[in-house]
C-alpha cells in the first residue's frame, strides 16, 4: 500500500512516518507544493493530509486533486476543533478524519479500514475469478492468466471505484503520466481485453459516459 502523508510537524510527521514504514510505502511532504507534485508525478493508495500546512491547507489540496478526477481515498489529520473543517472535508470526498493528539495505532487501524474498503494490496473474487492486483494475474479454475501492468491497474481501479461510473478520461488522468496518455482507443482495447476474460457483465459499458464495474 503507498501512502502520500503531508505534515509540517517534523516531530509528528517523523514518528508517523517511521512507524507506518513498518507497514507501507510511506512518502513523506511538509508543505503542499511538494505533496502536489508528488501527487501528479505518481499513483497513490491513500492520501494522510494535515489541514494546517504551509502553501494552501490539506483541504485546498484535496480539492484540486479531485478536479482532476483523483479519488485516491484520503484521511484528514488536524489539530482544529472547529467542525466547520469536518464538513468541508468531508463534502470534498474525504473518507476520515483524525483529530491530534492521536494514538499511531489508532491511525493504522483506520487505514486498515480503507485498504479492506477499498481491497487494496488484496485478491479480489470476481465470481469464479481471482484477481491479484499484486502479481496482476487472474485465476480462473486450473488457469492463470496473466495481464499487463497496466490492465491490472485498470480494473484495479474500477473495482475499487465500483460505486460509481468511470469516463475514460478519469483513467487516463489517474493511472499514465501527461506525456505518455495514449488515445481513447487505447482504452478501449484495454477494457475490451479485461471484458472478454472477466465476463461483459462485469465491465459494463455505459455510453456516453464510461465504464461501471458491476
Amino acid at each position: 500500500m503507498k501512502i502520500l502523508f503531508l505534515e509540517d510537524d517534523s516531530v509528528i510527521g517523523n514518528l508517523v512516518t517511521d512507524f507506518l514504514s513498518g507497514f507501507y510505502d510511506v512518502k513523506h511532504c511538509y508543505n503542499s507544493s511538494d505533496a502536489l507534485s508528488l501527487a501528479e508525478d505518481e499513483r497513490f493508495d491513500l492520501y494522510i493530509f494535515d489541514i494546517n500546512v504551509p502553501g494552501i491547507s490539506g483541504i485546498e489540496l484535496l480539492k484540486s486533486l479531485r478536479e482532476f478526477n483523483d479519488a485516491t481515498p484520503a484521511i484528514f489529520i488536524t489539530a482544529y476543533q472547529e467542525l466547520k473543517y469536518l464538513k468541508e472535508a468531508f463534502s470534498l470526498g474525504a473518507n476520515d478524519f483524525l483529530r491530534k493528539p492521536f494514538e499511531i495505532e489508532e491511525l493504522q487501524l483506520r487505514i486498515e479500514n480503507i485498504k479492506t474498503i477499498y481491497s487494496i494490496d488484496e485478491d479480489i473474487m470476481i465470481d469464479d475469478i481471482r484477481f491479484s492486483p499484486l502479481t496482476h494475474q487472474l485465476f480462473k479454475s486450473d488457469e492463470t492468466i496473466a495481464i499487463s501492468l497496466k490492465e491490472s491497474a485498470i480494473l484495479g481501479y474500477i473495482i475499487k471505484n465500483k460505486h460509481r461510473v468511470i469516463s475514460s478520461d478519469e483513467l487516463l488522468q489517474n493511472l499514465w503520466e501527461y506525456d505518455e496518455m495514449p488515445s481513447q482507443d487505447a482504452i478501449r482495447t484495454y477494457i475490451k481485453k479485461l471484458r472478454h476474460i472477466i465476463g461483459k457483465e462485469h465491465i459494463v459499458n455505459i455510453r456516453g459516459e464510461g465504464y461501471k464495474f458491476e
